[in-house]
């Protein structure tokens, strides 16, 4: 099973760009959309223009029009959708779930777009309480025992080897030491696992998203933001990951490359 997530910084925009071509060729089974900035029927034209119209899809909009948005688009059909993280973000446009059967049980596939954040601002102060709160919904997974991956743009660089630019980003949002420490507890123990880190190497790189601005895609001056977090059992099945980076920077169709993983399921 072939998942693939990216942030598409406004699926309509995408579409134009030659995203339909580039999933063509990757051939996905599941494909999981963060920053849709669509309306249901929106999202569904592009889709079905790229082929995917008779697919399964879970998608929840942002609360302000043209912000956020989140999907999660499968080959097979969907057994249950959730959004929000446990009654809360219900209406942020940042968290879907949804079930689909595979051969090794019920897996549970998440499309999340953490907000941004600013350090010492409130918009820092909701971006933990939304780091908080996946916490405990992926603290629940692990209890249950659930075959389940998190998916998206959780706009949070890990380490050190996941930003060209770390030592000038230190105090930025995107790589404070309380951003990271989150994913330091979700990844300690093993329970969860970032299984890109887990089949690229140690890095540096390789980066998930580039500035449209300046030289940083030619440079490849870039963060890594864009995850596939799984459940130990899950991982256990994880063959083989890549970042979709686009050959030329006339050839990006967002700002995002697409992350692929591998599943034996």
């Amino acid at each position: 099973m072939r998942i693939v997530t990216v942030n598409v910084n406004g699926i309509r925009a995408a579409a134009r760009r030659g995203m339909a071509n580039w999933l063509v060729e990757a051939r996905p089974d599941v494909i999981c959309l963060q920053e849709v900035r669509a309306e249901e029927a929106q999202l569904a034209k592009v889709l079905a223009e790229a082929g995917y119209g008779h697919w399964s899809v879970a998608h929840t909009e942002g609360a302000s029009k043209g912000r956020a948005g989140v999907a999660v688009a499968t080959r097979d059909p969907q057994l249950a959708r959730r959004v929000g993280l446990d009654g809360s973000f219900s209406e942020a446009g940042r968290w879907v779930e949804a079930d689909i059967v595979t051969a090794r049980g019920v897996l549970t596939v998440v499309s999340a777009y953490v907000p941004t954040g600013e350090a010492d601002t409130p918009r820092q102060d909701e971006k933990h309480s939304f780091l908080e709160a996946m916490t405990t919904r992926m603290s629940r997974a692990t209890r249950d025992g659930r075959l389940m991956v998190v998916t998206g743009d959780l706009n949070v660089a890990h380490r050190e080897a996941d930003l060209k630019n770390w030592k000038g980003n230190l105090t930025k949002a995107g790589f404070l030491p309380s951003e990271r420490a989150h994913l330091d507890g979700w990844l300690a123990g093993g329970t969860w696992v970032d299984v890109h880190r887990m089949l690229a190497g140690e890095g540096p790189g390789p980066y998930t998203w580039w500035s449209w601005r300046g030289k940083a895609f030619d440079n490849d001056a870039g963060w890594r933001i864009d995850y596939q977090l799984a459940t130990a059992p899950l991982a256990a099945h994880a063959l083989a990951a890549h970042v979709g980076r686009a050959a030329t920077y006339a050839e990006r169709w967002s700002d995002h490359a697409p992350v692929v993983v591998d599943y034996d399921l």
